[in-house]
Protein backbone atom coordinates (compact mmCIF):
# COMPACT_ATOMS: atom_id res chain seq x y z
CA UNK A 1 0.00 0.00 0.00
CA UNK A 2 1.26 3.48 -0.83
CA UNK A 3 2.55 5.34 2.19
CA UNK A 4 0.26 8.34 1.56
CA UNK A 5 -2.82 6.15 1.77
CA UNK A 6 -1.60 4.08 4.75
CA UNK A 7 -0.91 7.21 6.77
CA UNK A 8 -4.58 8.28 6.63
CA UNK A 9 -5.86 5.34 8.76
CA UNK A 10 -4.49 6.44 12.16
CA UNK A 11 -3.41 9.95 13.11
CA UNK A 12 0.02 10.20 11.43
CA UNK A 13 3.10 11.89 12.85
CA UNK A 14 2.90 15.39 11.38
CA UNK A 15 6.08 17.47 11.14
CA UNK A 16 6.11 21.22 10.55
CA UNK A 17 9.25 22.49 8.84
CA UNK A 18 9.93 26.24 8.86
CA UNK A 19 12.67 26.90 6.26
CA UNK A 20 14.53 30.10 7.14
CA UNK A 21 17.72 31.04 5.34
CA UNK A 22 19.87 33.91 6.59
CA UNK A 23 20.34 35.51 3.18
CA UNK A 24 17.67 37.77 1.66
CA UNK A 25 17.96 40.19 -1.23
CA UNK A 26 14.77 42.25 -0.88
CA UNK A 27 14.96 42.89 2.88
CA UNK A 28 18.26 42.30 4.73
CA UNK A 29 17.96 39.74 7.57
CA UNK A 30 14.30 39.41 6.59
CA UNK A 31 13.41 36.36 8.69
CA UNK A 32 14.49 38.02 11.95
CA UNK A 33 13.26 41.49 11.03
CA UNK A 34 11.09 42.98 13.83
CA UNK A 35 7.44 43.22 12.80
CA UNK A 36 5.00 44.82 15.23
CA UNK A 37 5.89 43.03 18.51
CA UNK A 38 8.18 40.14 17.45
CA UNK A 39 10.49 38.94 14.69
CA UNK A 40 9.08 37.67 11.41
CA UNK A 41 9.93 34.00 12.03
CA UNK A 42 8.27 34.02 15.46
CA UNK A 43 4.84 34.47 13.87
CA UNK A 44 5.23 31.13 12.09
CA UNK A 45 6.65 29.46 15.21
CA UNK A 46 3.72 30.69 17.32
CA UNK A 47 1.14 29.65 14.69
CA UNK A 48 2.70 26.16 14.53
CA UNK A 49 2.71 25.88 18.33
CA UNK A 50 -1.01 26.68 18.35
CA UNK A 51 -1.83 23.82 15.95
CA UNK A 52 -3.79 20.84 17.30
CA UNK A 53 -2.41 18.47 14.66
CA UNK A 54 1.34 19.06 14.57
CA UNK A 55 3.44 16.42 16.34
CA UNK A 56 6.70 18.31 16.03
CA UNK A 57 8.12 21.62 14.77
CA UNK A 58 11.61 22.23 13.39
CA UNK A 59 13.35 25.27 11.92
CA UNK A 60 15.79 24.51 9.10
CA UNK A 61 18.37 27.30 8.85
CA UNK A 62 21.95 28.13 7.92
CA UNK A 63 22.01 31.19 10.19
CA UNK A 64 23.15 31.46 13.84
CA UNK A 65 20.82 34.34 14.73
CA UNK A 66 17.77 32.54 13.34
CA UNK A 67 18.85 29.38 15.18
CA UNK A 68 19.21 31.30 18.47
CA UNK A 69 15.78 32.96 18.20
CA UNK A 70 14.19 29.60 17.33
CA UNK A 71 15.80 27.89 20.33
CA UNK A 72 14.68 30.75 22.60
CA UNK A 73 11.18 29.85 21.41
CA UNK A 74 11.83 26.19 22.38
CA UNK A 75 11.81 24.95 18.80
CA UNK A 76 14.16 22.26 17.49
CA UNK A 77 16.74 23.63 15.03
CA UNK A 78 18.37 21.75 12.19
CA UNK A 79 21.41 23.50 10.75
CA UNK A 80 21.24 23.40 6.98
CA UNK A 81 24.52 22.82 5.10
CA UNK A 82 25.70 25.70 2.93
CA UNK A 83 25.30 23.72 -0.30
CA UNK A 84 21.50 23.54 0.17
CA UNK A 85 21.11 27.06 1.60
CA UNK A 86 21.83 29.08 -1.54
CA UNK A 87 19.46 31.31 -3.52
CA UNK A 88 18.95 28.56 -6.11
CA UNK A 89 18.48 25.79 -3.52
CA UNK A 90 15.19 23.92 -3.52
CA UNK A 91 12.98 23.79 -0.44
CA UNK A 92 12.62 20.05 -1.20
CA UNK A 93 16.36 19.69 -0.48
CA UNK A 94 15.81 21.33 2.91
CA UNK A 95 12.91 18.95 3.64
CA UNK A 96 14.95 15.87 2.66
CA UNK A 97 17.87 17.07 4.80
CA UNK A 98 15.74 17.89 7.87
CA UNK A 99 13.83 14.60 7.78
CA UNK A 100 17.01 12.54 7.30
CA UNK A 101 18.61 14.28 10.31
CA UNK A 102 15.52 13.56 12.44
CA UNK A 103 15.48 9.92 11.35
CA UNK A 104 19.19 9.44 12.08
CA UNK A 105 19.28 11.44 15.30
CA UNK A 106 15.89 10.69 16.88
CA UNK A 107 14.52 7.75 14.86
CA UNK A 108 11.61 10.05 13.98
CA UNK A 109 9.97 9.64 10.58
CA UNK A 110 6.86 11.76 9.95
CA UNK A 111 3.92 10.55 7.88
CA UNK A 112 3.02 14.08 6.81
CA UNK A 113 5.11 17.22 6.19
CA UNK A 114 3.69 20.72 6.67
CA UNK A 115 5.89 23.43 5.19
CA UNK A 116 5.39 26.85 6.79
CA UNK A 117 7.35 29.64 5.14
CA UNK A 118 8.37 32.34 7.64
CA UNK A 119 7.39 35.06 5.15
CA UNK A 120 3.67 34.51 5.92
CA UNK A 121 3.18 36.14 9.34
CA UNK A 122 -0.60 36.54 9.03
CA UNK A 123 -1.29 32.81 8.66
CA UNK A 124 -2.63 31.48 11.98
CA UNK A 125 -2.96 28.13 13.80
CA UNK A 126 -6.52 27.72 12.52
CA UNK A 127 -5.30 28.01 8.93
CA UNK A 128 -2.66 25.34 9.55
CA UNK A 129 -5.19 22.96 11.12
CA UNK A 130 -7.79 23.55 8.40
CA UNK A 131 -5.22 22.77 5.69
CA UNK A 132 -4.09 19.61 7.51
CA UNK A 133 -7.70 18.52 8.08
CA UNK A 134 -8.42 18.99 4.37
CA UNK A 135 -5.43 16.77 3.55
CA UNK A 136 -6.33 14.04 6.06
CA UNK A 137 -9.98 13.88 4.99
CA UNK A 138 -9.44 13.62 1.21
CA UNK A 139 -7.60 11.23 -1.06
CA UNK A 140 -5.31 13.87 -2.49
CA UNK A 141 -1.56 14.11 -3.05
CA UNK A 142 -1.22 17.44 -1.27
CA UNK A 143 -2.84 20.66 -0.08
CA UNK A 144 -1.54 24.16 -0.73
CA UNK A 145 -2.87 27.47 0.57
CA UNK A 146 -4.12 29.94 -2.02
CA UNK A 147 -5.87 33.30 -2.27
CA UNK A 148 -7.81 35.01 -5.04
CA UNK A 149 -5.66 36.85 -7.56
CA UNK A 150 -5.56 40.65 -7.39
CA UNK A 151 -5.78 41.01 -11.15
CA UNK A 152 -7.36 38.52 -13.50
CA UNK A 153 -4.73 36.69 -15.59
CA UNK A 154 -7.29 36.80 -18.41
CA UNK A 155 -6.41 40.48 -18.76
CA UNK A 156 -2.63 39.95 -18.75
CA UNK A 157 -0.21 40.55 -21.61
CA UNK A 158 3.27 39.61 -22.62
CA UNK A 159 5.30 42.25 -24.46
CA UNK A 160 7.06 41.98 -27.79
CA UNK A 161 9.16 45.12 -28.37
CA UNK A 162 6.66 47.11 -26.31
CA UNK A 163 3.70 45.73 -28.25
CA UNK A 164 1.11 44.10 -25.98
CA UNK A 165 0.31 40.45 -26.74
CA UNK A 166 -2.79 39.20 -24.88
CA UNK A 167 -2.27 35.87 -23.10
CA UNK A 168 -5.80 34.86 -24.03
CA UNK A 169 -8.17 35.63 -26.90
CA UNK A 170 -9.50 39.16 -27.39
CA UNK A 171 -13.02 37.88 -26.68
CA UNK A 172 -11.98 36.72 -23.20
CA UNK A 173 -9.86 39.79 -22.39
CA UNK A 174 -12.79 42.10 -23.22
CA UNK A 175 -15.11 40.43 -20.70
CA UNK A 176 -16.03 42.13 -17.43
CA UNK A 177 -14.29 40.81 -14.33
CA UNK A 178 -17.55 39.38 -12.92
CA UNK A 179 -18.04 37.37 -16.12
CA UNK A 180 -14.60 35.76 -15.93
CA UNK A 181 -13.80 32.62 -13.88
CA UNK A 182 -12.39 33.27 -10.40
CA UNK A 183 -8.65 32.70 -10.37
CA UNK A 184 -6.35 31.83 -7.49
CA UNK A 185 -2.65 31.93 -6.76
CA UNK A 186 -0.47 30.13 -4.18
CA UNK A 187 0.05 32.46 -1.22
CA UNK A 188 3.12 30.62 0.12
CA UNK A 189 1.73 30.15 3.64
CA UNK A 190 1.03 26.40 3.92
CA UNK A 191 2.00 23.28 1.98
CA UNK A 192 0.96 19.79 3.13
CA UNK A 193 1.97 16.38 1.73
CA UNK A 194 3.57 13.05 2.59
CA UNK A 195 7.36 12.86 2.49
CA UNK A 196 7.19 10.11 -0.17
CA UNK A 197 5.06 12.27 -2.44
CA UNK A 198 7.16 15.43 -1.98
CA UNK A 199 10.38 13.57 -2.86
CA UNK A 200 8.92 11.67 -5.85
CA UNK A 201 7.13 14.77 -7.16
CA UNK A 202 10.02 17.17 -6.38
CA UNK A 203 7.48 19.58 -4.88
CA UNK A 204 3.96 19.88 -3.53
CA UNK A 205 1.81 20.55 -6.62
CA UNK A 206 0.36 17.77 -8.78
CA UNK A 207 -2.87 17.24 -10.71
CA UNK A 208 -4.33 15.87 -7.46
CA UNK A 209 -3.59 18.88 -5.22
CA UNK A 210 -6.37 20.55 -3.23
CA UNK A 211 -6.52 24.26 -2.40
CA UNK A 212 -7.04 25.68 1.07
CA UNK A 213 -8.44 29.16 0.35
CA UNK A 214 -7.30 32.01 2.61
CA UNK A 215 -8.42 35.67 2.66
CA UNK A 216 -6.10 38.28 1.16
CA UNK A 217 -5.47 39.86 4.58
CA UNK A 218 -3.86 36.64 5.85
CA UNK A 219 -2.06 35.93 2.57
CA UNK A 220 0.62 38.62 2.68
CA UNK A 221 3.98 37.18 1.62
CA UNK A 222 6.81 39.37 2.92
CA UNK A 223 9.20 39.93 0.04
CA UNK A 224 9.63 43.72 -0.18
CA UNK A 225 9.60 46.70 2.22
CA UNK A 226 6.09 47.48 0.88
CA UNK A 227 4.84 44.03 2.01
CA UNK A 228 6.37 44.68 5.43
CA UNK A 229 4.65 48.08 5.70
CA UNK A 230 1.30 46.53 4.73
CA UNK A 231 1.69 43.79 7.37
CA UNK A 232 2.53 46.44 10.00
CA UNK A 233 -0.59 48.38 9.04
CA UNK A 234 -2.85 45.31 9.25
CA UNK A 235 -1.39 44.22 12.59
CA UNK A 236 -2.07 47.65 14.05
CA UNK A 237 -5.78 47.06 13.30
CA UNK A 238 -6.65 43.50 14.47
CA UNK A 239 -10.17 43.83 13.01
CA UNK A 240 -8.58 43.85 9.55
CA UNK A 241 -7.46 40.24 10.00
CA UNK A 242 -10.85 38.59 10.33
Amino acid sequence: MHHARASRQDPPEILAIIPARGGSKGIPKKNIRPLHDKTLIEYSIDAAKGSKFLTRIVVSTDNDEIAAISRENTVDVIIRPEEIARDASSVVDAIIHATSVLKERDNFLPGVIVLLQPTSPMRNAGDIDNAIRLFLEHRCDSVISVCETDHSPYWCFTLNQQKVIPLFSKEISRKRRQDLPKTYQPNGAIYVGTLDFIIKNAGFVSDNTLAYIMPKTRSIDIDTPLDLALAEFLMAEPNNLQ
